[in-house]
This record gives structure tokens, C-alpha cells and sequence, in this order.
């Protein structure tokens, strides 16, 4: 085949049919990582009650899948760059399955520990490999829309871990709900290491690239890690990210349980409104980003609005329900515009980087979750005033709102550091709109 039939063959590969087959199975892995996110904040009454454990022990269980999780972040990077996502998606997604029935079948908090831990491994993998799909498979003009479309995909396996897994949590109990996952997970890998190809036909013969050299891909993450408006761009996604993953995934179900006395279950469907804002709201925000050539601009505004829902919710002294559902809608969807900063990171910095910088950046948006779960869980033990029920702590609506305060922080400060960053690239053009 001829260098221009090769380019021909190549570039009708990129955004066809195969491309979005790839990409879809890859997105699927990160839906299994957000799948387990969310799932605990539906079983918080059975895990206290099995394990014997307050709110900080809860917090330091379910956060102990973010630790693996952020710190593979800045190394998977390097990695998807040389080796590719195909091993390391299925590799990850059948470790997950391994913690996930480790999990289904603990009797002591030692061995919850492991699973989890092993959970958060298997995980890890799911994001940013979905992006190095999105990368190779597809145009670079649509990477932003990409980046929030495979937030859809995590938004509505957390959706499904809320309400729908309540009721088979309620009916089943959570551990055969953490058996079906583990299987669903070895079916997941089998699928990604049979269909899913690191890029279409012809790419290296079309671009010329070869595999970077080990010494190369280790000097391209020390290059990430020694850019200050990496680490800028990753502390305002890791903000933006924190109202979702500290009450999306955990804290907002029993707030709700305790403040409007609602069933637990129709309290996670209830929250499940924050994860739907995200999933409407990421796309969105990264088409229209892609659109008008600025990211800058748009995480300022939706930031400023992300500061205000959480300071409305730790300030309203119960509010009616149906403004606290809004806050939390508005918190999923203003923070959904951190899919922003993947585009922004990657533009602002060499194309020979970029899996480090995502990997960067990714591991900061988790690194929220994995520092504010627990601290909630830790302000409420401090804030307990005793009081169990049906061997359980309770906390009340006045302690949730004071914890949450340590989000407030967060965002805030998130907020001023998106004063602070670099506008892309692409804001030297003409916005694409008219």
C-alpha cells in the first residue's frame, strides 16, 4: 500500500464506526470506575452495620479506592504512551474483578480494605485510556467534546449505582450487588483485550511516529511535573470535582436521609439529579468550549456558580427539598466543566506530553475525593453527639452542613486559582460561532 493510500485508508478511520466501537468499550471501563465510586453512598447502613464502624472509618473505607487510583494517575500516564490503553484497560478491569469479589465475600475490615484498594487499582485505568482512545481514533478538534462525552458514560453508571442499586441493595443486600460487578468486570476485560486496537490501521505508517523510548517517556513526565500551570490546571479540576465525588459518591444520601427523613432509596435517586447535571453538563461544556475557542472564560463562570451552590447548601438552615435537589443539580453541572481543563492542559503544553499532563490532571481530580471523604467523615465523628440507632451513629442535619463546609474550602479556593490560568491556545482565533 502506497504512503497516500495508507493516509486515506487511516483518515477514514478517524470518528467512523470502529472508532466510536472502540471507544464506546473503552468508555465502558470508566463507567465501572464511577460505578464503584458511587455504589458505597447506597450501602453506607449496611457496611457501618457489618463492619462496625463509624462515619471516619466509612470515609477512610470508601476513600481507600482513590489512593491507588491518584497515585497510578501521574505513572499511567508514561505508560498508555508507550504501551498503549488495550493491556492496561483489560489488565486493570480484571484486577477490579478480583476486588470487587474480595469485597462481595470480606468478613473484616482488613480484607474490605484490600478490596477496595484492589477496586481503586482496577479502576484506574479507565479514564484516562478512554482518552488516549479518543485521542488516536479521533480528529484533535474534537477531544474537548470527547472528554466530556466519556463523563456521560462515568455519570450514568453512577446514576444506575444510585437509585436502581438502592432497591437491589434493599431487596439483595450489597454483597451479591459486589458479586454481579466482579462478573461484569471479567466479561468487560475480555471484550477490551478482543476488540479494543491502541490506534486505527496505518496511523504509524501515515504519521511516521515510532513508540517514544522509555528514557523519553520518563523525561516527558518530569517535564509535566515541573510546569506550574500543569499542577494550576489540576488543582482547579481536582475543585471542581470535589462537590461530586464527596456527595455524589457518598455524603449526600444520608444528609438527605437525616434532614428530610426521606427512604434511602429515594434519597439516592435524589442525588442522582447531581450525576445527571455532570453527565448533561460535561459534554455541553466541552462542545461549547470546542466552539467559541476559550476554556478559560468558561471555567471562571461556572466556577464562580459551583462556589455559590456550596455555600448556599452549608449556609440554608433546611431548606425546602426541592432547592437542596437544585443546589445539588447545580453543583453536578457547573462542576462538570472541569472537563475543560483536559482540553486546556493539553494544549498549553507538547503533543509528546500529553498522556503525562492527563495523567497529572486526572490524578488531582481524584486526589478531592480521596482527601474530602474522609475529612467529612472525620468534622462528623468530631461533631457526634452520641446518640445510635440501630447500631448505627447518627449525625445530625446541622453536622452534615458543618463538614461540608471543608468543600467550601476547596472550591473557593479552586475558584481563584482559575483567575490565574493561561487562556488556550485556540483564543488567538476567531471564536467558530456565526
Amino acid at each position: 500500500m502506497s504512503d497516500d493510500a495508507a493516509s486515506s485508508a487511516t483518515l477514514s478511520h478517524l470518528g467512523g464506526r470502529r472508532a466510536w466501537f472502540v471507544w464506546t468499550l473503552s468508555a465502558l471501563a470508566f463507567g465501572y470506575a464511577f460505578f464503584h465510586r458511587v455504589a458505597p453512598s447506597v450501602m453506607v447502613s449496611g457496611l457501618m452495620s457489618d463492619f462496625a464502624i463509624g462515619a471516619a472509618l466509612l470515609g477512610t473505607l470508601t476513600s481507600l479506592y482513590f489512593y491507588p487510583y491518584v497515585a497510578m494517575q501521574v505513572f499511567l500516564g508514561p505508560l498508555i504512551d508507550r504501551l498503549g490503553p488495550r493491556i492496561l484497560l483489560s489488565v486493570a478491569i480484571s484486577t477490579g474483578g478480583i476486588g470487587s469479589i474480595m469485597f462481595a465475600t470480606a468478613e473484616t475490615l482488613t480484607v474490605a480494605y484490600s478490596a477496595r484498594l484492589l477496586i481503586g487499582i482496577g479502576s484506574a485505568v479507565g479514564f484516562l485510556g478512554t482518552l488516549a482512545i479518543a485521542g488516536k481514533w479521533f480528529p484533535p478538534e474534537r477531544f474537548a467534546f470527547l472528554s466530556g462525552l466519556v463523563m456521560f458514560f462515568g455519570m450514568l453508571s453512577g446514576i444506575f449505582a444510585s437509585g436502581p442499586l438502592s432497591l437491589f441493595v434493599e431487596t439483595h443486600g450489597w454483597r451479591n450487588a459486589m458479586w454481579g460487578m466482579g462478573l461484569f468486570s471479567f466479561a468487560l476485560a475480555a471484550a477490551l483485550f478482543l476488540f479494543v486496537a491502541n490506534e486505527p490501521p496505518g496511523l504509524l505508517k501515515r504519521t511516521g511516529e515510532k513508540p517514544q523510548k522509555w528514557s523519553s517517556v520518563w523525561a516527558g513526565l518530569w517535564r509535566a511535573a515541573s510546569t506550574l500551570e500543569v499542577w494550576k490546571v489540576a488543582f482547579v479540576a481536582s475543585a471542581m470535582s470535589g462537590p461530586m465525588l464527596a456527595l455524589g459518591t457518598l455524603w449526600a444520601t444520608p444528609y438527605l436521609v437525616t434532614t428530610y427523613e426521606l427512604l434511602p432509596s429515594r434519597a439516592a435517586t435524589l442525588v442522582s439529579l447531581l450525576l445527571m447535571g455532570w453527565a448533561v453538563g460535561a459534554p455541553f461544556f466541552g462542545w461549547f468550549s470546542d466552539r467559541i475557542k476559550k476554556r478559560k472564560a468558561i471555567l471562571v463562570g461556572t466556577g464562580a456558580l459551583l462556589v455559590l451552590c456550596v455555600a448556599l447548601l452549608v449556609f440554608l438552615e433546611t431548606p425546602p427539598l426541592w432547592i437542596t435537589v437544585l443546589l445539588l443539580i447545580g453543583m453536578g453541572l457547573f462542576g462538570s466543566a472541569m472537563s475543560v481543563t483536559f482540553a486546556l492542559a493539553r494544549e498549553r503544553n507538547p503533543a509528546t506530553i500529553s498522556g503525562s499532563v492527563t495523567g497529572i490532571v486526572n490524578s488531582m481530580t481524584v486526589a478531592s475525593g480521596a482527601l474530602l471523604q474522609p475529612v467529612i467523615g472525620y468534622i462528623l465523628d468530631l461533631l457526634w453527639s452520641g446518640s445510635i440507632q440501630d447500631g448505627n451513629r447518627v449525625y445530625t442535619s446541622s453536622d452534615y452542613r458543618i463538614a461540608f463546609s471543608a468543600i467550601l474550602v476547596v472550591v473557593t479556593l479552586g475558584f481563584l486559582i482559575t483567575l490565574r490560568l493561561k487562556e488556550s491556545p485556540m483564543a488567538d482565533n476567531k471564536p467558530a460561532i456565526g
